[in-house]
């Protein structure tokens, strides 16, 4: 399946294909080839952000996982039926409808997801 390396960071240097490659030996090593996997490297005030935001801990951390299949269905399936995140009104309006749908969802199968755009504007 597909695997997505995106660089935020400028603190490190980062060659991709090198890393293309060994994650994708480790990969097969594992037998998870069978799955998506996107890395994103950022750097300490960026991972303590998301860390901050989706596990409430005000710390950088050097590696944060997610389950993004059902995070990135549901925030495509919103933009499908009209919904933006372009201004705060409407981030308001995707934020709430994907909140909605993603703690019904978490009721029936015991997950703990947030919207993608958790935290982009003010403190919801």
């Amino acid at each position: 399946m597909s695997l997505v390396i995106r660089n935020l960071q400028r603190v490190i240097p980062v060659r991709r294909a090198p890393l293309r490659s060994r994650i994708e030996i480790a990969r097969r090593m594992l037998g998870v080839q069978e799955f998506d996997l996107g890395i994103i490297c950022v750097d300490n005030k960026h991972i303590q952000r998301i860390n901050r935001i989706y596990r409430d801990r005000n710390v950088p951390t050097d590696v944060l996982s997610f389950p993004f299949h059902e995070v990135t269905a549901i925030h495509g399936l919103c933009h499908l039926l009209g919904f933006t995140h372009r201004t705060e009104a409407e981030w308001q309006q995707m934020f709430q409808k994907e909140k909605a749908v993603l703690e019904e969802l978490g009721r029936r199968t015991g997950s703990r997801l947030q919207p993608l755009t958790r935290g982009l504007f003010g403190s919801c």
